[in-house]
């Protein structure tokens, strides 16, 4: 397999020098198909290369020292001594993707590679272990953008809260054993089940991506707001959350005054579609998040149960979170859709029993006040009406369905005048706009009549085409 350095040659045409042996004049011939760059792309982008080695140190610090951003994504690195060689070449470097390669493995005795400036780092699907993640986030002193994504995790095993007075916390082997699980996920729980030191906070970190893993309790995620204090952005979008009780566990007794919200004050965007969460509770507990503008809750068991159109449920969503400025993507939340979201939901549970009425319901009456029902008007045109047809000098009165489209009308004319419907002209006539707009020809046979606004006392011509 190929290392950094030769995947580098293969992609942008930059030589690479082996070493050169004792008296051995080296030679170089390379015949690119395109003119070879001059030096490497501050953007190194090298995913799926079959990686697995950093290569030559004094050829890849000398070629690499003003990379910025590295995609070394789906290669086949599973060592992180030749990751740590292969950035601490690159001092410049901002942002660094390693999904999909096989580093799931603990981090042993990891090289003195401090990286000063590595802001944002993709984990996505590398497997890698809690243990391994806290050990990368004491060589990342500025990080604020962590991916750990599709990483099979059911729980998050790093937290700042000390259990008991060995300064240690042990996460009991039941709660990380689950049914109908592969062996890999079951070896990698017992692994997880071990003693682990606290950690110190990362008020750095702002941005932590979780899509994709099996983490089923909120308490866990409870543990993330307090490892990363400032968090302003966490997507656990596909984690099967069935609740955001943080007081509620299936495998252990909880703290009962313990918040949904109290680790993540400053959580702006929160990203929840598809979980299990099929309670209205939840909802009015995201109300709680201070500083949570931006909400994502799409594909929950709730809207299901909800016997509303999508719509309507926007609407009690709007109304319930006053602090959601963007829900579910799209626009901003105008001042006049909040306004209807929150009179539609007081309508709504006008009449339901006050047992059934959430807080929220006496906070907006004493907004807006106890409003009326809204009345129903039937804005759908008269079914049946009465209009003269003329045909040479005779005419008729008839009553007429004005749902039936013009070329059934002309079927049911073709008894009554004896012209067949394919030799037949209509002419339509207001009876108000009769000297002003003249005769409307009927053209098209499957335009509804209630189209032509007929009412009773208007009147059709027939006509036979020539």
């Amino acid at each position: 397999m190929p290392t950094l350095l030769e995947a580098l040659e293969a992609k942008y045409g930059i030589g690479y020098q082996g070493e050169k042996r004792d008296n051995e004049a080296l030679v170089s011939i390379f015949v690119p198909k395109l003119p070879p760059r001059l030096s490497v792309p501050e953007l190194l982008v090298l995913n799926d290369c079959n990686i697995d080695k950093a290569g030559e140190p004094e050829d890849l610090r000398r070629k690499c020292c003003t990379v910025r951003e590295l995609d070394l994504a789906q290669n086949k690195l599973e060592n992180w001594n030749e990751v740590f060689e292969i950035l601490s070449h690159m001092p410049c470097v901002e942002f660094v993707n390693l999904s999909l390669n096989r580093l799931g493995g603990p981090i042993s005795n990891p090289q003195p590679c401090r990286m000063e400036r590595l802001r944002s780092l993709v984990l996505n699907g590398t497997k890698l272990e809690w243990n391994g993640v806290e050990t990368l986030l004491q060589l990342l002193p500025v990080l604020e953008e962590l991916h750990l994504s599709l990483n099979e995790y059911t729980h998050v095993l790093i937290d700042t809260v000390l259990v008991n007075e060995n300064d240690e916390f042990r996460i009991d082997s039941c709660q990380c054993h689950e049914q109908n699980k592969s062996s890999r996920t079951q070896k990698r729980s017992v692994l997880e089940s071990s003693l682990y030191k606290k950690t110190r906070a990362h008020p750095c970190v702002r941005k932590l991506h979780l899509t994709g893993n099996h983490i089923s309790e909120w308490n866990e995620i409870c543990r993330v707001g307090r490892l990363f204090p400032n968090l302003e952005t966490l997507v656990l979008a596909d984690c099967p959350i069935e609740s955001l009780d943080a007081t509620y566990s299936k495998t252990m007794q909880m703290t009962a005054s313990e918040k949904s919200h109290e680790y993540f004050r400053k959580l702006s965007l929160l990203n929840l579609s598809n979980a299990k969460i099929d309670s209205w509770d939840d909802i009015d507990r995201l109300a709680e998040f201070p500083s949570l503008k931006n909400l994502r809750v799409q594909c929950w068991p709730l809207w299901d149960k909800c016997d509303s159109t999508e719509h309507e449920r926007r609407q009690l969503l709007i109304a319930r979170l006053p602090n959601i400025e963007i829900l579910n993507g799209g626009d901003v939340i105008g001042a006049t859709e909040r306004e209807d979201a929150e009179r539609s939901f007081i309508r709504y549970y006008l009449d339901k029993p006050e047992s059934d009425r959430p807080e929220r319901y006496i906070n907006l009456v004493s907004i807006h006040g106890k409003l009326d029902p809204l009345v129903s008007i039937d804005l759908s045109p008269e079914r049946r009406v009465k209009i003269t047809f003329t045909y040479g000098d005779t005419s008729e009165e008839r009553t007429v369905d004005v749902y039936r489209t013009v070329v059934d009308l002309k079927s049911r004319l073709e008894r009554i005048v004896g012209i067949p419907a394919t030799k037949m002209r209509l002419f339509y006539v207001d009876q108000d706009l009769r000297d002003h707009q003249g005769l409307e020809e009927m053209k098209y046979p499957h335009k509804r009549l209630y189209s032509y606004n007929i009412r009773s006392g208007d009147e059709i011509i027939i006509d036979q085409k020539h």
